[in-house]
């Protein structure tokens, strides 16, 4: 007899997760994003997105006013035999200075250079993406998921410029910075902080983005018409926003990050920074990414990333795939799935991006 009850209850307890009412709300929102963009343009929709976009993110505008001028400085310049690497910091707003690596080869040549802007994933900061341990060695074990990345570009004539993304390495909350592991960060604190005041840390990374691009203006030594962008993980993330958002990149490469967000980002424990409030509403991460077309875009990504996984990246290339093709730009959209996990391989989107960026005046 108490087996029967216990059974009973168990069978009855099913419907207490919640799990089936979450996935039919998010169905619910699907068919309504459809609803919505059958009675539009695709140039309505396109500007009802990116405005959607901008609202969700927050509005970092009063930041910039109130912080004033870039102010940028040189904090240190490192030359190799064959390479050049300056620390530099330049201000994004109130309140907010960004440290950042900028790296070209020797052999570039004299002008101006094309540039790329290189944003790295979670870990401690810019210097891993430069293959530096937190105390700016190389990294005894060599530079990691984030590859050679910086080095790969600048060896291919770009000024690449990799700057601390808030809430890593030197850009950690005064109180986290005290923690021993050096790949901690301060992202659930900044996230749920700026959630309290009707911003996201995905907007505020997207907004000293853009003043990286400012700072790259100013550099007589970059060709400010021929800029690039790459990012790996949360950087992609960055990366994809930052891009759609802004004209002055010609063209992107996410690497470790283009998906959906239902098989990704709601799948599985993700980091706070990547939650955008109502983003289910207005579009799916495919569509975010379509906001770049027609300009150039490639989707890296290892076959065996655990973090994004191969199908929703496929998915979402999928749709991207129809997308450049209705705009008469099938190729200026590429996918490499590699056999790797969460890393960046740079086989196909290093020569990519040169060509791209170099020769492709990009689409208006």
């Amino acid at each position: 007899m108490q087996d029967n009850k216990r059974r009973a209850a168990e069978q009855e307890g099913t419907g207490w997760a919640p799990d089936l009412a979450l996935e039919r709300l998010i169905e619910r929102l699907e068919e309504e994003r459809k609803v919505k963009a059958s009675v539009r343009t695709r140039e309505q929709r396109r500007a009802e997105l990116l405005a959607s976009l901008q609202r969700i993110l927050g509005d970092f505008d009063d930041l910039a006013e109130e912080g004033g001028p870039l102010a940028p400085r040189l904090l240190e310049r490192i030359e190799t035999a064959g390479m050049i690497r300056e620390r530099v910091e330049f201000t994004a707003g109130y309140g907010l200075r960004v440290p950042a690596y900028a790296v070209w080869s020797k052999t570039s040549g004299g002008g101006r250079l094309p540039a790329v802007l290189a944003l790295h994933g979670h870990g401690s900061g810019s210097r891993d993406m430069l293959g530096l341990s937190p105390d700016g060695t190389p990294k005894p074990d060599g530079p990691g998921i984030h590859g050679d990345t910086v080095e790969a570009l600048s060896q291919r004539g770009f000024f690449v410029l990799v700057p601390d993304i808030a809430g890593f390495g030197d850009r950690k909350l005064m109180r986290d910075a005290g923690r021993s592991d050096p790949s901690a960060n301060s992202c659930f604190g900044l996230a749920s902080a700026l959630l309290m005041t009707g911003r996201t840390l995905a907007g505020l990374r997207v907004f000293e983005a853009r003043r990286a691009l400012d700072y790259l203006d100013t550099r007589d030594d970059v060709d400010a018409a021929r800029v690039g962008c790459i990012g790996f993980s949360g950087g992609g993330m960055v990366a994809s926003l930052t891009t759609a958002v802004e004209n002055r990149i010609r063209a992107a490469v996410i690497c470790g990050y283009g998906s959906t967000y239902r098989g990704s980002i709601l799948a599985m424990q993700h980091c706070l920074d990547n939650y955008l409030p109502g983003i289910l509403r207005e579009a799916e991460m495919p569509e975010l990414l379509g906001l770049i077309a027609p300009r150039p875009l490639l989707l890296e990504s290892g076959r065996s990333d655990h973090l994004f996984p191969v199908e929703e990246v496929q998915a979402a290339a999928d749709y991207l795939v129809e997308l450049y093709a209705e705009l008469g730009a099938a190729d200026c959209f590429r996918l490499d799935l590699f056999e790797g996990g969460h890393e960046i391989r740079g086989g196909l989107s290093f020569d990519w991006l040169q060509t791209k960026v170099k020769e492709e005046r990009g689409h208006a």
